[in-house]
């Protein structure tokens, strides 16, 4: 693990490659699990807030789950989540034309419709945040695909020899700052130039 301020990184977000292949697994990251996308905190104010605005991207059986269920729900295992419809795709999900699946909220954002791209737990799969349970000053960023469902990103990501940690440099940044993304990447620099 590499120590950043109060982030324990693991080596496998500098050592492994990772790139997304949405043809191939057509976004099954938003309908595969145990519970919905988990969500920060703050991350509850922004649907209270931008509700409406996301509504219309949205599915009419994802409106009819967050009617139901609520915004967002609380599960014992993983805490703050977004609803999913019939345990499968998050409420806020939708599949294009090609089959593969979409965000209404990151849609509405990149419409310029609101400041809040998507639940950060999103856009940073497939690392995982997790807070220490002895000291919640302490979180675990962990890299962790899903086996089959992300064979394919795990491919591509060594055919294009892309790090994850440079893959979700943006997401990184966003939940972490610049300076945080710099000593990862000043980390990874000299981890690689002792190999």
């Amino acid at each position: 693990m590499i120590a950043i301020d109060n982030v324990l990184v693991s080596e496998e977000i500098i050592d492994e490659q990772f790139v997304c292949d949405l043809n191939k697994c057509k976004g099954g990251c938003c309908e595969d699990g145990d519970a919905g996308a988990p969500m920060e905190k703050w991350e509850l104010d922004k649907l209270n807030e931008y509700y409406e605005v996301i509504k219309p991207y949205m599915t009419a059986e994802g409106i009819n789950e967050i009617n139901k269920q609520g915004r967002y729900l609380y599960d014992q295992e993983f805490g703050w989540v977004t609803p999913t419809i019939e345990g499968t795709i998050c409420a806020y999900g939708y599949r294009d034309k090609y089959g593969i699946i979409k965000c209404a909220i990151e849609d509405a954002y990149n419409d310029g419709k609101l400041d809040w791209k998507k639940p950060i737990s999103c856009h940073l799969f497939p690392i995982r945040i997790k807070t220490s349970k002895r000291d919640p000053d302490i979180e675990y960023m962990n890299y962790e695909p899903r086996e089959d469902l992300c064979a394919a990103a795990c491919s591509l990501g060594k055919k294009l020899k892309m790090p994850v940690y440079i893959f979700l440099k943006d997401s990184i940044i966003r939940k972490y700052g610049v300076e945080f993304y710099e000593a990862l990447e000043a980390t990874a620099n000299e981890m690689n130039r002792k190999k």
